[in-house]
């Protein structure tokens, strides 16, 4: 069973991103306030759970919450200031939407960028350790999925309703014969072989 709270004497919220490792499309990043006393023996860290059991935990969080809030910064702001810097940006965004102030925050990873004046923990594997922290990285997670499913219906060659715009081989090989998209961050080496020559100017522009 995760753990309820990092610290009990103020409001806290956990935050997660999903889609920092893709070659495509926006990173999404979640922020979960949830009840003291919380309890769900099935939250666990998203990439633990199946599909069809991270979307039935999307409605009891959204449901169960105090309040939460999904961010999104996308692909053409990635690649001006960088995926790591995008990751905490989507963060704050997040909790900018929150319906209820935090007073503490905690964050998976061991990096994050101050937001106002709210004092914060990194927790490395955070997702797999507190609620909060699950909850937000299932949020994330299914919210970009049905995002990155939208794409595909836009640019099916890059199969990313299954792969997600995750580096795969099927991925790479149609980014090798058929170009970038739109959507698609050139700061990242696509091919996997640092050759992001091989597109013309007009390519990248999609």
């Amino acid at each position: 069973m995760l753990k309820p709270y990092f610290q009990e004497e103020q409001i806290e919220a956990g935050c997660d991103e999903a889609g920092r490792g893709c070659l495509a499309g926006a990173v999404y990043a979640a922020a979960v306030i949830l009840p003291k006393d919380y309890q769900n023996e099935r939250l666990n860290d998203s990439k633990q759970l199946t599909e069809k059991q991270r979307y039935e935990l999307r409605e009891e969080i959204q449901r169960d919450a105090i309040a939460w809030a999904v961010g999104v910064v996308d692909e053409k702001e990635i690649d001006e200031i960088n995926i790591l810097r995008a990751s905490f940006l989507a963060m704050h965004r997040a909790i900018d939407q929150l319906k209820v102030r935090p007073g503490y925050l905690i964050i998976d990873g061991n990096r994050f960028n101050r937001y106002q004046d709210l004092p914060y923990s990194t927790i490395v594997k955070g997702d797999g350790k507190y609620l909060s922290i699950a909850a937000a990285s299932i949020l994330a997670k299914t919210y970009r999925d049905d995002y990155m499913n939208r794409l595909h219906e836009e640019y099916p060659v890059y199969d990313w309703n299954k792969n997600k715009g995750y580096p795969t081989k099927k991925h790479r090989a149609a980014i090798a014969e058929h170009g970038v998209s739109p959507y698609h961050r050139l700061s990242y080496n696509l091919l996997g072989d640092g050759q992001m020559e091989l597109f013309s100017k007009d390519e990248m522009k999609g």
